[in-house]
């Protein structure tokens, strides 16, 4: 399931309200993929704006590679933020849909507490 957030602010304003809101809840921002960069440098011309950013708590995510380490194949979380129109959207997969193909018991309470804070970060850096 996919969870999305439009605002009116500019790239530079999400990015800046993204990084303090993963700080707030207890997330680190690994890295920034520039889509457009990364096209243009393997020759693809890609006009749009798109930028995914990782994010990681790593005391979640400790527990949930403890669980199962096949879940690796799904970290860290990504938020994706793109241009639409005359707006930005804020979007992500939600863990609750994520950690559920992995069949590992026990692991919902971490999912949903992960979904609620990437949530509200988005919705915060979206304000």
């Amino acid at each position: 399931m996919l969870f999305e957030v439009e605002t009116r602010k500019s790239l530079e304003e999400i990015d800046r309200g993204l990084s303090e809101a993963a700080a707030r809840h207890g997330f680190g921002i690994l890295t920034v993929h520039n889509i457009r960069e990364t096209m243009r440098k393997k020759g693809v011309d890609y006009s749009g704006d798109c930028l995914i950013y990782e994010v990681c708590n790593p005391h979640q995510a400790r527990r949930v590679l403890e669980a199962n380490p096949a879940i690796s194949t799904a970290l860290p979380c990504r938020i994706s933020v793109y241009r639409s129109g005359d707006a930005c959207k804020l979007a992500t997969i939600l863990p609750t849909a994520t950690l559920a193909l992995f069949g590992t018991p026990g692991l919902e309470e971490v999912a949903r507490d992960v979904e609620q804070h990437l949530c509200a970060m988005m919705r915060e850096a979206a304000e």
